[in-house]
């Protein structure tokens, strides 16, 4: 399979694990399979909408992802002020859907660099999966520059909203796996390289939630936290044999549906490829800017953004 089709198929995939999560979020388990028993050739009507979100519409996961793809590429490379007051903008813009998190760090004053850190400093808890959820534009963007390049830069995107760094160290493993995936590589047989990698601090918690053991069941805290985020988006790709099961799997486990269903659908749609999404659940597919002059992207704009972003741009250095 050639590159770019696993490239397009981590965004695009990304895109619409997001937009078929969305309205079962919060939802209990098993909720999409029982709507829409039958999965493969044949099955129909899962971009249906719903919880006020309409058929095939993205929500902030993918909106913020679009947010830090089109920076990267009309900045050249990492710009955080530019991203930060793109996600500002977009903030105050009244998308339907924005973490309190998020938000608190968007709109409480403080500069860029500072916002998150005064968020964190105040109330302890920012290991929120916010920073995970839109991870897949800048993953694809820095995997030519290898593990350390890639790595890095996640963790400085992510530092931009979430001052905790398990955060930090969640969405630096998604973008690893994505890197080895996209080389054509199995990237789950890469997580003990990868875990060698994660912040000290934080290897035990990430080594337990990734482990081929581990079942979403076992988690302790609720998915909208940033690891068992990251751990039931493995889980479904381990357990599963294409971009449709793991995705279906994804929203199965309920919660925090559009984030899990967007981070597997991500990993998903970079080991299997675009071809591998089926069509009637791309067909559908778009996603609002607000603040963006009421752009609206659909599935040409987002397979240009993916092309670009994983064209010949340079090592993909960080500035």
């Amino acid at each position: 399979m050639k590159r770019m089709k696993r490239v397009v198929g981590a965004v695009v995939g990304s895109a619409v694990g997001d937009a078929l999560g969305g309205p079962f979020e919060f939802g209990p388990s098993g909720a999409f399979s029982a709507r829409f028993p039958v999965a493969g050739a044949g099955a129909g009507g899962e971009m249906a909408g719903g919880g006020g979100w309409d058929p095939g519409e993205a929500t902030d996961d993918t909106q913020m992802a679009v947010l830090v793809g089109e920076s990267l590429l009309e900045r050249g490379g990492l710009d955080l002020p530019d991203i930060f007051g793109r996600f500002q903008r977009w903030a105050v813009s009244e998308p339907k859907d924005i973490g309190l998190q998020t938000e608190d760090v968007l709109t409480n004053g403080s500069p860029w660099d500072l916002a998150a850190a005064v968020h964190f400093q105040v109330n302890r808890h920012a290991a929120g999966n916010g920073s995970l959820m839109r991870a897949s534009t800048s993953a694809v963007y820095f995997a030519p520059g290898g593990r350390r390049v890639t790595m890095d830069a996640a963790r400085r995107v992510a530092a931009l909203t979430h001052g905790d760094r398990a955060a930090w160290e969640g969405t630096a493993v998604f973008h690893e796996l994505v890197r080895v995936a996209l080389d054509g590589a199995e990237p789950l047989a890469a997580l003990p390289d990868i875990l060698g990698a994660v912040h000290p601090d934080h290897r035990a918690r990430y080594a337990t939630v990734l482990a081929p053991d581990w079942h979403p069941g076992l988690a302790t805290e609720f998915n909208g936290a940033v690891w068992p985020c990251l751990g039931s988006a493995v889980w479904a790709l381990r357990t599963t044999e294409s971009y449709e099961d793991a995705v279906r799997a994804a929203i199965d486990l309920g919660g925090d549906t559009d984030t899990v269903a967007a981070v597997t659908g991500g990993l998903a749609g970079a080991r299997y490829g675009l071809d591998a999404i089926p069509g009637r659940w791309t067909g559908p597919l778009h996603v609002p800017l607000p603040g963006s002059g009421a752009r609206v992207l659909r599935l040409p704009e987002l397979l240009d953004l993916a092309r670009r972003l994983g064209g010949s741009h340079g090592p993909g250095q960080a500035a």
